[in-house]
Parts: structure tokens; C-alpha cells; sequence
């Protein structure tokens, strides 16, 4: 169990759709322990596996007291209801830009023993749950924004410290 280092916007693992879980062994309870541990620093609300350069479709939430994974996740349902949110990413520090998102959403998936799990959430885990989706659909919030926004978000991120040191 480890908090593990984060990859940043321009790291190819983060546009790459992420392979399903198809081992339930201890390399996958590892990665699950790091998920976890690495999601419960405070102000995370969400890690998916690409994000700490693992190309996976699993993800950590964290909601308030509730800490929990999801394993082969997919967006099974959103609300008709859509809000434009504050959004962040782990991924694309120190900016936030307004995306729209469906204010609640459902997630099917799996957890370590391959049974199935179903996480729903309202508001904030709502963004949390399509956001770390996104994340294993090669996607990251930047992608959602209109196209005056996304300009503005990429010409930010020319001008971070992060972006130079990576590139």
C-alpha cells in the first residue's frame, strides 16, 4: 500500500482507453490498496488508475467519510437534470473551469472477488463518478469544455510550472 505519484495532462496514459480488469489476484488488491490510499489525501475526490500510470479501467472515490472503488466501472445512468460544475482534476493542477454534468449518476461494476458493485451519487460524487469514468475512457474534464474554455484552459496550462517540468 502506497500513495503512489501522479501523471499529468500530456502523459499519453491519460488519452489511452484503459483495458478492462481481467485478473482478480494480488497485483489487482495492490493496486486497489493504492487507489485507496492515494485518494483519502485531503481535497481528492476521485483517482482513476491512468492517473498514477496504470492503464486499467478501476477508480477510488472519496465522499465525505465514504471511501470506496469500483472495478470495470461503466456509466449506466445519468440524470436528464444537467448543472455546469466547478470541475478539477488531480491531473491538471492548480486550474478549474464550469463543465456540465448530469447532477446524479450511476456506476456498475466490479470489486475484488469479481461481484458486482453499484455506486450512485448526487451532486459532487455524481461529478466524481463521471469524471474517473471519463479518466478510463481516454478522456479528461478539458474535453467537456466549450471551445472559448478549453482555449483558455490549454493557454493556462502552457503556463504552469508542472506542464514545463513534464514536457
Amino acid at each position: 500500500m502506497a500513495v503512489r505519484n501522479l501523471r499529468y495532462f500530456g502523459d499519453p496514459v491519460l488519452k489511452t482507453v484503459s483495458d478492462p480488469v481481467t485478473r482478480f489476484d494480488a497485483a489487482t488488491e495492490s493496486l486497489v490498496d493504492d487507489l485507496l490510499d492515494t485518494v483519502r489525501l485531503p481535497g481528492r475526490a476521485g483517482l482513476a488508475a491512468p492517473q498514477i500510470g496504470v492503464n486499467l479501467r478501476a477508480f477510488s472515490y472519496h465522499d465525505h467519510d465514504t471511501v470506496g472503488y469500483v472495478l470495470n466501472p461503466e456509466l449506466v445512468e445519468v440524470s436528464e437534470e444537467i448543472r455546469e460544475m466547478d470541475e478539477a482534476c488531480l491531473s491538471v493542477p492548480e486550474l478549474s473551469f464550469a463543465v456540465p454534468r448530469a447532477t446524479r449518476a450511476v456506476v456498475r461494476g466490479v470489486d475484488l472477488r469479481n461481484e458486482p458493485v453499484t455506486v450512485e451519487g448526487t451532486g459532487v460524487l455524481a461529478q466524481c463518478l463521471q469524471h474517473e469514468v471519463d479518466h478510463l475512457d481516454g478522456l479528461l474534464y478539458l474535453d467537456r469544455l466549450n471551445t472559448e474554455s478549453r482555449k483558455q484552459a490549454l493557454g493556462l496550462t502552457r503556463k504552469t510550472t508542472w506542464f514545463w517540468q513534464r514536457h
